[in-house]
């Protein structure tokens, strides 16, 4: 099975998508070096995006902002471009009395293209998300390969996106998350 998770107020616990099968299919041979030079732009897509959508955002008080997470799934490079088949994960993080909170956030496979500019660094040119409901699986399954009995429900870690917002907002790395 694989889900597509969305949380936050408004949006009640967890809503889970579900689709029929899963769709991740780890490539032992993904080229570390070009995940490294893709990725941060990938990332950096992922928190452009995610911009605006949060109920953090709309409370001042917590100065939230969101941190994103990308893991490789599979990566290709032909005729200049890079597909990169990845597993996201975007979260919100506020400040509330001295504690980070957790707002909300989304998980989801996704695939992009992107291309190196001059001066080296990668750019997204394209990006696909499945769509919600019946379409899901048979766009998994064109998009990653033949169902597999490996699924998504392993997830990206929001372990260093919790490290990452306890060092924007300056607090103690064993500080407890909460929710918003």
């Amino acid at each position: 099975m694989t889900s597509v998770r969305v949380w936050g107020p408004g949006v009640g616990a967890v809503a889970v998508l579900v689709a029929t099968g899963a769709w991740a299919r780890w490539s032992s041979d993904t080229d570390p070096r070009l995940w490294s030079q893709v990725r941060p732009a990938i990332e950096a897509r992922l928190v452009e995006q995610s911009r605006g959508a949060g109920y953090g955002e709309s409370e001042p008080g917590l100065r939230a902002r969101w941190f994103c997470r990308a893991e490789a799934v599979d990566l290709d490079e032909r005729d200049g471009l890079v597909r990169a088949g990845v597993t996201t994960l975007c979260l919100e993080y506020g400040v509330r009395a001295g504690h980070l909170v957790e707002c909300g956030g989304a998980e989801l496979p996704q695939v992009l293209r992107l291309r190196r500019e001059g001066d080296g660094d990668y750019v997204v040119v394209s990006q696909e998300a499945p769509p919600d409901g019946a379409g899901n699986a048979k766009w998994l399954t064109a998009h990653f390969g033949p169902i597999t009995p490996v699924g998504l429900d392993t997830g990206v870690s929001s372990t260093p996106l919790e490290s990452a917002a306890r060092s924007h907002f300056g607090l103690p790395a064993n500080s407890p998350v909460s929710e918003c």
